[in-house]
């Protein structure tokens, strides 16, 4: 006997479980890790889709924070830095926890107040070959290290600049 696939149709939007939120493509999200006790995931959803079993998915293209990037976390990075991958994926909408936001540096710099759901991402990363995309960015003196939020005034190992 044949197996019938499911048919699979697009939504507009998915209400979080358990919430009022409603997430649409274009947001960014925080999905469940499967382990419990670690910090979720944030990804930017592409699609939603629900089939005729009414499972309802999400297609989302997944941020990287720097630590779990190939070249791992240097010392410009800041805590709440990522980078946005060319990794896609589909997921259960239920493992959607909520919304958050993914600033451009610039904006997050200028965020008065940054909460716990405030991100921000400056560099697109090849998950495949672990490149990180540009590969130059501005620098703040001559050590050549760019710019980390996290340290407000930091002095150069090299020239002793603050």
């Amino acid at each position: 006997m044949a197996k019938i696939r499911p048919v699979k149709r697009n939504l507009d939007s998915y209400t979080i479980s358990d919430t009022n939120t409603v997430v649409k493509p274009g947001d960014n999200v925080l999905l469940r890790s499967p382990e419990s006790n670690t910090t979720p995931y944030v990804a930017k959803i592409k699609k939603i889709q629900i089939d005729n079993g009414n499972d309802v998915t999400v297609q989302v293209r997944w941020y990287y924070r720097p630590g779990d990037s190939i070249g791992g976390r240097k010392q410009f990075h800041g805590e709440k830095e990522l980078f946005l991958s060319d990794h896609y994926d589909i997921q259960s909408a239920y493992t959607i926890q909520g919304k958050c936001m993914v600033h451009s540096l610039k904006n997050y710099t200028q965020l008065e107040n940054a909460g716990a759901e405030d991100y921000y991402c400056r560099f697109e990363y090849k998950a495949a070959n672990g490149l990180v995309l540009p590969s130059r960015v501005v620098v703040y003196c001559k050590c050549k290290l760019p710019e980390n939020p996290d340290l407000l005034m930091v002095q150069c190992e090299e020239c002793k600049n603050w």
